[in-house]
């Protein structure tokens, strides 16, 4: 099964739904036994940086999440999501991140462009994942947001993103990966990484 944490976030139902219509197993729980038990953990969200920390800390998850992570185990950060596994962003100044994936959350420069970055954008892919298994050359997602992930480390970074600037649209340190992009409203080709993630998850529940 694969857990989609429940900390208030938005866009739940829709990652659930995405799962379903690929015949996956997933439920939204904030049950901290029932994300350890997990095959796969997915990490929503949608809105401020601070919000999202500060929820996931009131409900006891960031210690949920840090210890899922270490168990090797699949856990993939989906918008802000992927925001909150880094060590922090400039959207809320001195609050911690989860610190399981070296870098910071910079907001999008606006050069003539509009903010926040509303549609399709390609997704440049700048080193091999099996969560990119079985996706065209340069695919296409959904992306909502106004700031964007900067890894440290240049081998965390799977795909790029023009807008205005790079920015790193997906990252992954071992088991723990993220996407800047909506897979769930991004088509067959964020369904093909939801179904790589489920594979992923499978795999390793499989070995344990």
């Amino acid at each position: 099964m694969i857990a989609i944490i429940d900390y208030g976030a938005g866009n739940l139902r829709s990652v659930e739904l995405a799962f379903r219509r690929i015949d996956v197993p997933a439920k939204r729980t904030g049950d901290a036994a029932e994300i350890l038990a997990a095959s796969g953990v997915i990490l929503p969200g949608v809105g401020a940086f601070a919000d999202a920390m500060g929820a996931l800390d009131r409900r006891g998850l960031v210690p949920v999440i840090r210890e899922y992570a270490a168990s090797g185990r699949p856990l993939l950060g989906i918008c802000l999501g992927m925001q909150a596994l880094l060590d922090g962003s400039e959207e809320g100044a001195g609050v911690p991140g989860l610190g399981l994936i070296a870098g910071r959350v910079v907001r999008l420069p606006e050069r003539g462009l509009k903010i926040p970055h509303i549609g399709w954008n390609s997704l440049r892919p700048v080193k091999g994942s099996p969560l990119l298994d079985g996706l065209p050359a340069e695919p296409y997602a959904y992306f909502v947001h106004s700031y964007a992930c900067s890894a440290a480390c240049p081998d965390d970074v799977l795909t790029v993103t023009e807008y205005g600037a790079p920015f790193h649209s997906a990252v992954q340190r071992g088991n723990v990966m993220g996407v800047q992009f909506h897979p769930e409203k991004s088509g067959r080709d964020g369904e093909q990484i939801l179904r790589n993630f489920a594979a992923m998850a499978q795999a390793d529940g499989g070995r344990e």
